[in-house]
């Protein structure tokens, strides 16, 4: 039987919502490559990549893409083994991007890139072809 869907709804809403304010073990993170089995290779903002796990409660019921944004949660690493790759959790998925750029937390690291536009040549997207008529 499945998760029942106020469980679904529950942590998708936990997900849009960004605290006020971050832990000292708690970082953004940009999700570099999935690992599998609920393990994601993400880069923290000081560039060091990590391995973190997926926390329960989000497992078959948000999916992160890559490239996406997350909040880690470092503390975890005590209770891990000695030998183990994993350093931390995924405690969040960022789904309203929006909403958590406008927090003093956010990284200057992970500003949006801007794409500016040269003078030299015109953007054909969303565009008609050129016509093989000259009568224009």
């Amino acid at each position: 039987m499945g998760k029942p869907k106020r469980n679904l709804l529950a942590a998708a809403a936990e997900s849009t919502t960004p605290p006020d304010e971050l832990t000292d073990s708690q970082s953004l993170a940009q999700v570099v490559k999935a690992e599998g089995n609920n393990l994601y290779t993400c880069a923290l903002p000081n560039t060091k990549t990590i391995l973190v796990e997926l926390e329960p409660r989000f497992r078959s019921t948000i999916w992160i893409k890559r490239g996406g944004y997350v909040l880690v949660d470092l503390a975890s690493m005590d209770e891990r083994p000695p030998n183990s790759r994993v350093v931390g959790e995924i405690i969040n998925v960022i789904r309203d991007e929006k909403e958590w750029r406008k927090k003093p937390y956010w990284p200057s690291k992970f500003a949006k890139n801007t794409y500016e536009d040269s003078d030299d040549e015109e953007s054909t997207v969303g565009k008609m072809p050129p016509s093989d008529s000259e009568e224009e």
